[in-house]
């Protein structure tokens, strides 16, 4: 895993966003708890959040 920041990646409407490669599954998240659960479920285990995907 590795983490970068950057500006708003053009999507600076939506809060603060992540984008998981090689997939290229764009996320927004509130708190490191919507963050844990990106971690744990799609980088662990292979599963999009779709609550989170935008």
């Amino acid at each position: 895993m590795r983490v970068n920041s950057a500006g708003c990646l053009d999507r600076c409407g939506e809060g603060p966003v992540a984008v998981v490669y090689p997939e290229g599954v764009w996320y927004t998240f509130a708190d490191e708890h919507d963050l844990e659960e990106i971690i744990q479920e799609h980088l662990v285990h292979g599963r999009v959040v779709e609550r989170l995907r935008i």
